[in-house]
């Protein structure tokens, strides 16, 4: 190892054993030496993602191995420094006490990392759903530390941007910026509806609007998400539960665009039947860039409106290590225009995951974070 602080025996963590049982705190053995390539981080934030809900109650559509330590939206603080991993993956020098995020680790060899998509990796190791019983154990932010595998991209996060929005940044906002960068350009003359007013949907509302989209519209609930959005600028909101006839709410897109539709419209709400109301609210020639659509539930759709309307439909899943480094950048050079804190809902100790956890279900809260 290049640079090592104190390593411990053990951690604790926050341990699913049973889909959607109480979530237990135990000691977790610690790899006592880091292998070139890698990192050892001392968790200092760890932001609730809709994800880890879905992954404690078992209901993802993804093969999960129990016994496994939730989080993937996290900061630490670096430990240890394996041999080779003293830069990030933008070049910029670590040291042992420097905050970084993280990117799921990719295996650099299988046919999309060639293409230039690791995002997509056929090998990808994903953090928060690993299982504890392989090694090196830590693949999860709901820990007091946390092991960052050689294939993992890394980012030094800059002084100015507090723990929890950093934790925010790796998975929340790089979705967010990847889904905009793919999304296109915005302009003045470009209407943009975004569907979903989770911590996703608030942060699109906000990055379109200083893209300069001439109007942004966020269609969602309850009304204090809705006030959230219009603080980082959406132009108009529509309350899901003051609109609930899918019919009313296109009928307000066709006002706000004299009767054309949205230019652009963005999915993050995560339920499949915004999927086929997206189709509808886009513009002859616009483009659907659906983001939240990570379950196994299916919708109805007249696929005949997509050709008739010459939509482009884009499909945009998670993001690189560019993706976590521009987050960063946004959140440093935009703290003064979009109030990014106030997504923050609650800070928590580990004790209380599983309160937090059940907070979210019944959205109580926006951006949870657990301080480990």
């Amino acid at each position: 190892m290049t640079g090592t602080g104190v390593i411990p025996e053990h951690t604790r963590a926050a341990v699913v054993r049973a889909f959607g049982e109480p979530i237990t705190i135990e000691e977790v053995a610690v790899p006592p030496s880091v292998e070139a390539g890698g990192l050892l981080v001392e968790v200092v934030a760890c932001s609730l993602c809709g994800t880890d809900v879905h992954c404690w109650e078992g209901s993802l559509a993804l093969d999960i191995r129990l016994p496994l330590i939730l989080g993937h939206e996290m900061v630490g603080r670096i430990v240890a420094i394996g041999e080779g991993a003293g830069h990030d993956s933008v070049g910029q020098r670590l040291r042992v006490g420097d905050r970084v995020i993280w990117t799921h680790a990719f295996c650099g060899r299988c046919r999309m990392c060639t293409a230039k998509r690791p995002a997509m990796c056929l090998n990808r190791k994903a953090y928060g759903h690993v299982s504890l019983q392989d090694w090196p154990y830590l693949m999860g932010g709901f820990a007091q530390h946390a092991y960052v595998l050689p294939g993992a991209g890394r980012v030094r996060v800059p002084d100015s941007v507090p723990d929890a929005l950093a934790s925010m940044a790796s998975c929340a906002l790089r979705s967010v910026v990847n889904a905009v960068e793919q999304a296109g350009r915005v302009g003045p003359e470009h209407t943009v509806v975004v569907q979903g007013a989770g911590p996703l949907g608030i942060l699109a509302t906000g990055l379109f609007a200083r893209a300069g989209a001439g109007r942004v519209v966020t269609i969602g609930a309850p009304a204090a998400r809705l006030e959230l959005a219009g603080a980082f600028g959406a132009d108009e909101v529509i309350s899901l539960e003051d609109t609930p006839d899918p019919a009313e709410r296109l009928a307000r897109v066709h006002e706000a665009t004299d009767g054309r539709g949205a230019d652009l419209v963005a999915e993050f709400s995560g339920h499949p039947a915004a999927f086929a109301e997206g189709i509808d609210l886009a513009a002859q020639g616009g483009r659907y860039v659906v983001v939240g659509q990570l379950g196994a539930g299916t919708t109805a759709i007249a696929p005949g409106t997509i050709t008739k309307k010459n939509l482009s439909v884009i499909g945009s899943f998670s993001g690189d290590v560019s993706h976590y480094h521009k987050a960063l950048t946004v959140l440093d050079r935009y703290a003064r225009h979009l109030p990014f804190d106030r997504l923050i809902s609650g800070r928590y100790p580990l004790e209380d995951v599983n309160t937090v956890i059940t907070r979210m279900q019944a959205f109580q809260e926006i951006k949870p974070v657990l301080l480990p």
